[in-house]
């Protein structure tokens, strides 16, 4: 039998041959967040392509967070982050770091850098910074305070230190190149005064290292070999290599661009989500309509389906754009054979069953799941007042029609034929009860041939049914419109929220927080972890059970 050609993508590639080279000997990847909101679907793409690597090639994943920023981050953010990345299990072992902890050794970094000559204190405001910085088409140029001594940069980089400053009064730069046909290399600002309290380090420091010279050097530091970011990046690298390389760390790390993970008409912008969440559209940074790695926890997506995602998105250099059906493919295929199959009525009608007994109660055994025996089986109460799905019955039927209607004969799953015997309306001519009649002979299970009828439908026990809210989700977007029109605002689906008032067969009154089922014909569910209450779960529909969708071959 012929050895199998596993297809390996560009980063694999990379790895193998640095690891042949003898660049490295072990490999150490890492997901670096800035701690300034919640996670989204993109970021999944990185904690499990970063985490994928480490452990393919037996080696660290590090998690770290890079707060250099004070301004924009907070503790609620690092414990959100934190929780996402465990739960699609990547795990950091007790490698969890913070660039703060790194803010002396950036600070030495930086003093380095200044007696190496390449470092220099400019007192240019923002805006001339930009001014001097040039075009795409035309070189930038020199600042007046370049050329100041070495003696003279240490003395008021110290000062900057020391607080003697006000924001934006000083910066320190690095002396590279003003002619630089990358703009990121024109003399870039690598420290700034910011008389800002840190979330971690207190009001110890008033100056922060940028994110482009704190970003090589953690990397460095921890020992990171392939620093894995999006393409965004790629114009960035060269000041990557360049500090690590002027800093003369023993092993510099490799920065490696990958193409970020885009989804159609869906919404990941933090500017746009702080937005909705402050305009009341959504009820947080985890409503369920939203794709940050909170909501899709509480919608009821796994981690299982998540890595399903982005394993068929795969990993390419050039961006490109992946249908959301795609991730509600991947959803429907992890949970079919897992999650037990479960009667519930989410738009009810009474049904009577008039020649049943009264009072009488009897048990029907069901199968947890038909294509998954190992799901077990269950028992039903059944007895003569039921609620069925209102769609499931029509006065006047159009062709084709299998359900419920006058004198016609279903299946009730589980359980017995019915035929319609006749039904009640209000005074608005809304169906209010469907009467029937059933036949004992045709009960589920005990092999009855003597007739066939062309429908099946689901019911609950309305005696001992749960009344529950359900909630039925589409997406947040008006999908024929896009997302976002030409003066910034978003078109919002009117319909993206649907409140049910549905019964539940008394299996599912103690459900717990997250845990999820399929509801027979109306989808997959999974119990709200913010909404709920014991023995009151509130269920959201993660996925209906049909799509168009289909795998590209």
């Amino acid at each position: 039998m012929e050895n199998e050609t596993v297809s390996k993508n560009f980063i694999e590639q990379i790895i193998d041959n640095d690891l042949e080279e003898g660049k490295y000997e072990t490999i150490c990847t890492r997901f670096p967040p800035e701690p300034n909101g919640y996670l989204h679907i993109g970021h999944a793409k990185s904690i499990l392509l970063n985490y994928g690597m480490a452990q393919k090639y037996n080696g660290r994943f590090n998690m770290r967070f890079d707060d250099t920023n004070p301004t924009k981050e907070k503790i609620e953010f690092v414990e959100s982050i934190k929780a996402d990345v465990a739960w699609l299990g990547a795990d950091w072992e007790d490698r969890l770091f913070f660039a703060s902890d790194y803010f002396e050794q950036m600070y030495e970094a930086a003093v380095k850098l200044i007696k190496k000559g390449k470092a220099f204190v400019c007192d240019l405001t923002a805006d001339q910074i930009r001014e001097y910085r040039g075009t795409l088409t035309e070189p930038g140029k020199n600042s007046p305070y370049r050329d100041r001594s070495v003696e003279e940069n240490l003395r008021l980089f110290e000062e900057m230190k020391a607080g003697k400053y006000a924001d934006g009064e000083k910066v320190l730069r690095a002396k590279i190149d003003m002619a630089s046909p990358n703009i990121n290399m024109r003399d870039p600002v690598i420290y700034r005064v910011a008389h800002m309290s840190h979330h971690r380090t207190g009001d110890a420091w008033c100056i922060y290292p940028m994110y482009d010279f704190a970003h090589p050097i953690e990397d460095a530091i921890e020992g990171v070999t392939h620093s894995l970011c999006t393409l965004e990046f790629e114009d960035h690298r060269p000041l990557y290599d360049w500090v690590v390389r002027e800093l003369e760390y023993p092993r510099p790390p490799k920065q490696i661009e990958f193409a970020k993970l885009y989804l159609t008409n869906v919404v990941t912008g933090k500017r746009y989500i702080k937005k909705l969440v402050e305009e009341g559209i959504v009820d947080g940074w985890d409503d369920p309509r939203l794709v940050s790695i909170a909501a899709l926890r509480r919608r009821g997506f796994t981690p299982e389906s998540i890595k399903m995602f982005v394993d068929l998105c795969g990993v390419a250099k050039a961006n490109s754009s992946v249908d959301y059906a795609m991730l509600e493919y991947c959803i429907r295929e992890d949970l079919k054979l897992k999650r037990s199959r479960m009667m519930a009525v989410l738009d009810p009608v009474k049904l009577v069953i008039d020649n049943y007994p009264e009072g009488q109660v009897e048990y029907l055994e069901a199968d947890n799941n038909l294509e998954n025996e190992a799901l077990g089986k269950r028992m039903v109460p059944f007895g003569r007042e039921l609620y069925i799905e209102r769609e499931d019955f029509m006065e006047v039927p159009p062709k084709k029609y299998k359900r419920l209607y006058p004198d016609n004969e279903v299946r009730l799953m589980n359980a017995y034929f019915v035929k319609c015997v006749g039904f009640e309306k209000d005074e608005d001519g809304k169906i209010t009860t469907v009467h029937c009649t059933y036949d004992p002979e045709t009960k589920c299970g005990t092999g009855f041939t003597g007739r066939k009828v062309k429908g099946t439908i689901h019911w609950v026990y309305a005696p001992m049914a749960v009344p529950c809210e359900v909630r039925l989700y589409e997406n947040l977007i008006d999908e024929e419109k896009g997302v976002y029109n030409e003066d910034g605002t978003m078109n919002i689906n009117p319909n993206s929220l649907t409140v049910c008032q549905a019964y539940l067969e008394p299996a599912l009154k103690d459900a717990k927080p997250l845990e999820s089922f399929q509801f027979v014909r109306n989808g997959y569910f999974c119990v709200d972890c913010k909404d709920s209450k014991e023995g009151a779960p509130v269920f959201n529909r993660i996925v209906s059970l049909k799509s168009s969708f289909k795998l590209p071959k």
